[in-house]
């Protein structure tokens, strides 16, 4: 939270939706520690609440990727998230047929760019309360906030995602945790 972003590639922000938003400094995440000396992939191994998106992520071969350089943000959707698909979703974008698929969904939940909660927000006010988030997967979502702390993503579907844990520092970026798997129009 007390990091301002030099440059938005692009427009880039970050997406997410609407419940309240814990802000903490190396939050836990999962019943883990985050720590912001290790990348996106490190950290997230560890989190009990995310262990389909690391599962995924693996399928879809972009481990190297989220342990690169950065920055990015990404909008990681907890288990949960992935549970309240349709069933037989998640089984379905593992296979190796469909890694295209799963390849663009996850993309489209990593921003070229490293966005704490507090440049959302004012990204969302200096576009007069909708901000459009460019992700590396070429989807636009729409980020808002109600003023109150809660940060949402709205997908090209009218989905909305809430940010449950913002500003998860990561040594190539920052995590917020979402209670929603966010989609692509396909």
């Amino acid at each position: 939270m007390n990091r301002l972003i030099a440059s938005v590639l692009f427009g880039a922000a970050i997406f997410s939706a609407g419940a309240s938003v814990a802000y903490a400094a190396n939050p836990q995440v999962g019943g883990a520690p985050m720590y912001a000396s290790k990348n996106i992939v490190e950290n997230a191994v560890n989190s009990k609440d995310h262990t389909t998106l690391v599962a995924a992520v693996k399928a879809a071969g972009l481990v190297e990727t989220l342990q690169g350089a950065g920055p990015f943000t990404v909008l990681a959707p907890t288990d949960a998230a992935f549970d309240a698909l349709p069933k037989g979703t998640v089984e379905a974008l593992l296979k190796p047929e469909n890694k295209d698929q799963l390849v663009k969904i996850l993309t489209c939940h990593v921003v070229p760019a490293k966005a704490f909660a507090k440049d959302i927000v004012s990204m969302v006010d200096a576009d007069k309360g909708a901000h459009p988030v460019k992700t590396v997967g070429g989807c636009v979502w729409t980020a808002k906030h109600d003023g109150g702390g809660r940060i949402m993503i709205t997908d090209e579907n009218g989905n909305m995602a809430d940010i449950t844990i913002a500003d998860v520092e990561q040594s190539n970026g920052v995590i917020h945790v979402i209670d929603r798997v966010l989609l692509p129009k396909m």
